[in-house]
């Protein structure tokens, strides 16, 4: 018996270690590609990771040291070992597809704030009425758009679109390339970010926001922040205030 359990356990950990390298091999197209920072946190890329390799890298392995007998046939042990694969490379291709739908695509300014866009919330038939250079998805992070109001004759449409869960910021017949004018609405809806922390943090950044700050390589005097809406909530979108661009983002929210 002792024999056996440890020809399991061997089997268990090398299928383990064979599961750990496809699940950082998953990683760096999701962190590098799908969810650039801070999309892993805002967008929820790290938790929808963790959830979709954590559950197969541990199963498989599980279930090998449960089925692993030497005393099998040879050739009965390699057919309940492919099945195995067979089904965790499966869940491990659902899980990426999820990641894959659920991915960031477009960070649209919609007139007071900025809104994350993933792939499964965009109306795909409208691609065709967007700007030519943003009529694919992206596959490595989002891509920075305006949104044009909808004129007289679909602004009805619009509203039961909105209505219905489908934003401006969501449907690419009203997207537009981020230009002076997205850049100057920008700047409009923000917030100075030195006024924001005086009023609700006391007058001192936490560790986070004092790190997002030093990150723009800005001072804290030439930042607005807009509004963000994304899956994790109280973030906004840090902008220049001598650009209009946004430069960063931070743990604060300004609504």
């Amino acid at each position: 018996m002792n024999a056996l359990l440890r020809a399991r356990i061997r089997a268990s950990l090398i299928h383990l270690g064979f599961s750990a390298l496809v699940a950082i091999s998953a990683a760096a197209a999701v962190f590098l590609l799908w969810y650039p920072w801070p999309y892993t946190e805002i967008s929820g890329g790290a938790q929808l990771f963790l959830l979709v390799t954590g559950v197969d890298l541990v199963m498989g392995p599980l279930i090998t040291l449960v089925i692993f007998d030497v005393r099998k046939p040879r050739r009965e042990l390699w057919r309940d070992l492919c099945i195995v694969v067979i089904l965790q490379l499966s869940g491990l291709g659902y899980g990426a597809y999820t990641m894959h739908e659920a991915r960031p695509v477009v960070l649209a300014l919609e007139e007071d704030r900025f809104r994350v866009v993933i792939a499964a919330s965009v109306q795909t038939q409208e691609l065709p009425q967007a700007p030519t250079e943003l009529g694919t998805l992206s596959l490595t992070g989002p891509r920075l758009v305006g949104t044009r109001q909808p004129d007289s004759t679909d602004r009805a449409d619009a509203v039961f679109q909105a209505l219905a869960g489908s934003d401006l910021g969501m449907r690419p017949r009203y997207w537009t390339a981020w230009d002076a004018l997205s850049r100057a609405k920008a700047l409009n809806a923000g917030f100075r970010l030195e006024t924001m922390i005086k009023e609700r943090a006391g007058g001192r950044p936490g560790p986070e926001l004092a790190e997002a700050i030093a990150r723009t390589g800005l001072p804290v005097q030439q930042l607005r922040a807009v509004p963000l809406i994304a899956r994790r909530d109280g973030w906004s979108v840090l902008v220049d205030e001598r650009t209009g661009d946004p430069v960063g983002f931070a743990p604060i929210d300004s609504f």
